[in-house]
């Protein structure tokens, strides 16, 4: 396995000996998993592609891709390189633009990387604000990764991840869009502390194992619930909650009203006081002062101010 050098050392003598014009190459390849789509990023022909990766594996000294199907999969080798490779031409490019004059017609697109049953919340709110200001734009709502979410944004595979708050240490900036309530929804005619706790529950989360965040406020009072059945998604959960009447799910607010409510269902506050949830969207530090990302910041902002 190769080494990446040092960063604090720097011979420049063997700059001349690097083309810095086949690390974007590089980097389209691993994104689109493929020299031709690469190729078409860059304006440049297949058969030039193709040569320019020849001549950065020889520099390299790895394969770098091979190709499986018809995808191009990157070595371990290339793996490890492209956070550092993506992080220092995203640098590069900041400093390139940063004195230049910009204007809002300029962005073109919009990546975001956003959970399942907060997409509904913001996209279409994302959509009509931009439409708003005549500015046309390609959106793109990827689905969230948690455990990426630090390597999403400090390679710019998305521009924001909006989220709910937790630490992604200190590369990772944090700002607080709205805030929701947790509420109970189910088919019993009240709901006390007592019943909360001795019914039977709908746990909803996308992760495989874990303890739900609902559980974890619950466990630091000494309390505990009983949850019969964990599923992906809410509007799963509420079709459920029909067929159970002593059944209760614990939902936030904000996702319950965008989803479909069947009339039997009712909805109380949580008996047990739980914190609120806040939402908000994270970017890469180093673009905080990117004229781009601060324009984009600002309208997202005023969405939801």
């Amino acid at each position: 396995m190769q080494h990446i050098h040092n960063k604090n050392s720097m011979d420049l003598r063997s700059f001349h000996r690097i083309d810095i014009n086949l690390y974007p190459l590089f980097v389209a390849i691993f994104d689109q998993q493929s020299i031709s789509r690469a190729a078409q990023i860059l304006s440049i022909t297949q058969s030039a592609a193709s040569h320019a990766l020849q001549r950065l594996r020889q520099h390299l000294q790895d394969d770098l891709f091979v190709r499986s199907g018809s995808k191009m999969q990157p070595t371990p080798f290339a793996e490890q390189i492209y956070p550092e490779i993506k992080r220092a031409l995203v640098t590069i490019q900041n400093i390139s633009i940063q004195h230049q004059q910009f204007e809002p017609s300029m962005v073109q697109s919009l990546k975001i990387a956003v959970h399942d049953e907060i997409e509904p919340m913001i996209l279409p709110k994302l959509v009509a604000h931009f439409q708003k200001i005549n500015l046309n734009i390609q959106f793109m709502s990827i689905k969230l990764d948690r455990k990426n979410i630090v390597a999403d944004l400090a390679t710019q595979q998305v521009d924001f991840v909006v989220d709910l708050e937790q630490s992604l240490g200190d590369k990772i900036q944090f700002e607080l869009l709205d805030q929701d309530e947790f509420v109970v929804c189910t088919q019993q005619p009240e709901v006390t502390e007592k019943s909360y706790l001795a019914s039977p529950h709908i746990g909803v989360s996308s992760r495989r194992t874990g303890v739900l965040v609902e559980d974890l406020y619950l466990s630091r009072k000494q309390l505990s619930r009983q949850i019969f059945l964990r599923c992906q998604h809410y509007a799963t959960a509420l079709q459920i909650l029909q067929q159970h009447p002593s059944a209760m799910l614990t939902i936030p607010r904000n996702v319950l009203n965008h989803l479909r409510i069947d009339e039997h269902l009712k909805i109380f506050d949580v008996p047990v006081k739980l914190p609120r949830i806040n939402m908000g969207m994270y970017w890469y530090r180093d673009l905080q002062e990117n004229k781009r990302h601060q324009f984009l910041r600002n309208e997202i902002k005023k969405i939801f101010a």
